[in-house]
């Protein structure tokens, strides 16, 4: 297991309250590799949906992200910071592709505009 107060300057801000939810895997070992996903958008339009995160190496392995069961809102200039976890690590990812979804099958499809991504390891931190 992981001792949370080693995330502690990661997932808390100096001024606000962070939940923060360190999930395991059914499979065997029983792990997730756990990653800080924050987005910074550039919609004028406050959009409310899902992202899925999938990786890649420079071999061509591709993981994708478990799927999240809370819904992230987007704002004009606002960073959102999203926990992301996956079944495999990838050590040297060459490729991130995310996929937003407001999992609606009525009305108009959205896009989400990305003004900024970092996406950062906290079971490797120094990645």
């Amino acid at each position: 297991g992981y001792y949370a107060d080693r995330w502690k300057n990661l997932l808390v801000p100096m001024s606000s309250p962070t939940k923060a939810y360190f999930d395991t895997s059914d499979k065997d070992p029983f792990c997730m590799y756990n990653y800080l996903l924050d987005i910074t958008t550039w919609n004028k339009n406050i959009r409310r949906g899902f992202i899925q995160v999938k990786i890649t190496d420079y071999a061509g392995n591709t993981v994708e992200s478990e799927a999240s069961s809370e819904a992230s809102t987007f704002q004009q200039y606002k960073r959102v910071r999203i926990l992301t976890g996956f079944y495999q690590d990838l050590e040297k990812i060459s490729k991130i592709s995310l996929t937003f979804s407001t999992k609606t099958l009525i009305g108009p499809k959205h896009k989400l505009r990305i003004l900024q991504m970092r996406l950062k390891s906290l079971n490797n931190p120094e990645r």
